[in-house]
């Protein structure tokens, strides 16, 4: 422990061991941060990767062997009661990190053992619950928001970097750039959508982003879009646990109630695979309402 003299002339103690634990646990994510972005993952990927290694040094006091790992993994399922896709995005995290600093060949396999992956079916609102909701929101600029999560199928992310120039009237669609993945893709625009968007434009007027910050020099950030949902759940007092992301699901959902082809669904969403999109025909009530329940024959 080292003395250093403040500005009032007092005697300050300075822990050199964790000065240099700082500076080593900067350096580890700044390299992990610089390889991501030179493979092009998005922003917020990046985030959450920088700081999952963050906790993982600060856990481990640096240390990265095989025990340490696999302590701090135990210590995420166990105290901190963490979910299985937290802990493997943690583990991939750990695992880029540890071929960065080579501590294992690209070619190797660490031996980090996977939780399973929970298999959770998505949350979804009826048409009468998105209805209550969007009811509930009488700012334009809110209610424009959550009309266009739920009509096109957008990622919160997705909403809040949108555009001017992504709505293109003349062939009613609407340009989803860059979304997850670093995919570009398009989705339906509603008649319905297409008027309160002119609506919205003529209130608000926005320059680049369709839906500005407060200074109206960058997009909205997607936490405050996402309390905006938050706090019209709470003025329509539906009790079921769902997030924004359940407005998307319900998209999904809706359509394919509603007849349309699984395949379209996929591209609407974005989906690589079709095995993410058929989730939704676990959660869809279509077919369950043409069955009789047992107990109603008896």
């Amino acid at each position: 422990m080292r003395q250093v003299e403040n500005e009032l002339n007092v005697q300050v103690p300075i822990n050199l061991d964790t000065i240099y634990n700082d500076i080593f646990i900067n350096e580890r994510v700044k390299c992990l941060k610089d390889y991501l972005i030179r493979k092009g993952y998005s922003s917020q990927t990046i985030k959450n990767y920088d700081n999952h290694l963050v906790r993982f040094l600060n856990y481990s006091n640096g240390y990265d062997d095989y025990n340490s790992v696999n302590s701090y993994l135990l210590y995420l399922l166990n105290e901190k009661k963490s979910s299985h896709s937290y802990v493997n995005q943690a583990i991939n995290a750990i695992k880029i990190d540890l071929k960065l600093q080579g501590k294992v060949d690209d070619d190797s396999i660490i031996s980090i053992v996977r939780p399973k992956k929970e298999k959770k079916l998505p949350k979804v609102l009826s048409q009468e619950e998105v209805k209550l909701i969007l009811d509930s929101v009488k700012n334009s600029k809110h209610k424009t928001m959550l009309m266009l999560a739920y009509s096109c199928g957008l990622r919160v992310s997705e909403v809040a970097q949108m555009k001017i120039t992504d709505i293109d009237s003349s062939r009613m669609i609407v340009l989803i750039k860059q979304g997850k993945g670093r995919k570009d893709r398009i989705s339906i625009l509603s008649e319905k959508m297409l008027i309160q968007l002119r609506e919205y434009y003529k209130e608000y007027k926005p320059k680049m982003w369709l839906f500005e910050s407060c200074d109206c020099n960058s997009h909205i950030n997607p936490r405050s879009i996402q309390n905006v949902f938050n706090a019209a759940i709470k003025r329509t007092g539906i009790t079921k646990t769902v997030t924004f992301h359940s407005l998307r699901h319900s998209f999904a959902t809706h359509l394919l109630e509603s007849g349309v082809d699984l395949r379209y669904i996929q591209e609407l969403l974005g989906h690589s695979s079709s095995k993410t999109t058929e989730i939704y025909t676990h959660v869809s009530t279509k077919s369950l309402h043409g069955i009789i329940n047992p107990l109603d024959r008896l």
